[in-house]
């Protein structure tokens, strides 16, 4: 049997759990259950509740075109602006965006009202970030490398928010911090990144260093997995980033050693246990 040791805060983060038992008990009602964009980003997960009935809309035309029923708000969160539509189509919202997120749109609301430019680091194609742009009252900027500071109309005399994605990687968010703080820019800065990623990251930090091999389970939709893999990879030569156990069969080395395991926030804990279970007994 091989020794294997399992990341303690692998998988389902509070908001990814939080966004699945809202759809849960909206699905014991019945009636049509929609969620604006995929719960949250794992397609496994999203394919089991289509099979129950749930469909995923993608836009406000589309939900306009359909039958009256409940509409779950993913975690990601929306902009205000769809927020507001939703709540006007005549559909029941059922609100399960992130409470983390939330408190970031709160913050980028009320800091652009009073004039300050917002700048906000991760990933600017991520459904979170582009919500979070969507609540500041003038406009906001994305960050993503410091190729990008570069690129954005910014002059000295403004004072720049800067908020993140929570999922982003908090060592290269106070490198691009610092980079705006070099560059003379007047500052507030916003650690919105969440404790959970905080300590995710230095769990899968830790292990990869101490393993011979680490395994990144999540889909390759997730940012904070492909953060994981990066992490993990940057100390760990021989790191996997696999979806589900189908991808871990005949790929791990021959060699004796011992086997980390670390998830992403939306990998649901049986895909855990799958991978776990085979590379314990089956390999």
């Amino acid at each position: 049997m091989r020794n294997v040791i399992v990341s303690e805060h692998a998988g389902f983060c509070f908001g990814a759990g939080r966004g699945v038992d809202f759809l849960e008990e909206a699905l014991k009602d019945g009636g049509p259950i929609y969620t604006y964009g995929p719960i949250l980003n794992n397609a496994h997960v999203v394919e089991s509740f289509e099979k129950r009935g749930v469909r995923v809309v993608e836009s406000l035309e589309e939900l306009a075109s359909l039958p009256k029923g409940k509409v779950v708000i993913r975690s990601h969160g929306v902009s205000k602006k769809v927020y507001e539509a939703i709540e006007a189509s005549g559909h029941e919202v059922i609100d399960a965006t992130c409470p983390f997120v939330k408190r970031i749109h709160s913050i980028v609301e009320k800091q652009s009202l009073l004039g300050e430019t917002i700048v906000v680091i991760g990933n600017p194609k991520h459904p979170e970030v582009e919500g979070i742009v969507g609540w500041s009252t003038r406009g906001a900027y994305t960050v993503q490398d410091e190729s990008d500071i570069e690129k954005i109309p910014l002059n000295r005399e403004e004072k720049l928010c800067i908020v993140s994605q929570t999922t982003f990687n908090r060592n290269k968010f106070q490198e691009l911090v610092e980079k705006f703080e070099k560059n003379g820019y007047n500052t507030n800065v916003m650690n919105t990144i969440c404790d959970a990623t905080n300590v995710r990251q230095t769990e899968a930090l830790e292990l990869a260093a101490k393993v011979d091999v680490m395994i990144v389970i999540g889909d390759t939709h997730s940012s904070n997995s492909r953060k994981l893999y990066e992490i993990c990879s940057s100390v760990c030569r021989n790191t996997l980033f696999v979806q589900t156990v189908m991808d871990v069969l005949g790929k791990l080395p021959e060699a004796e050693g011992t086997i980390g395991i670390t998830a992403g926030a939306s990998t649901p804990k049986y895909i855990i246990e799958e991978v776990q279970s085979y590379v314990r007994n089956d390999f």
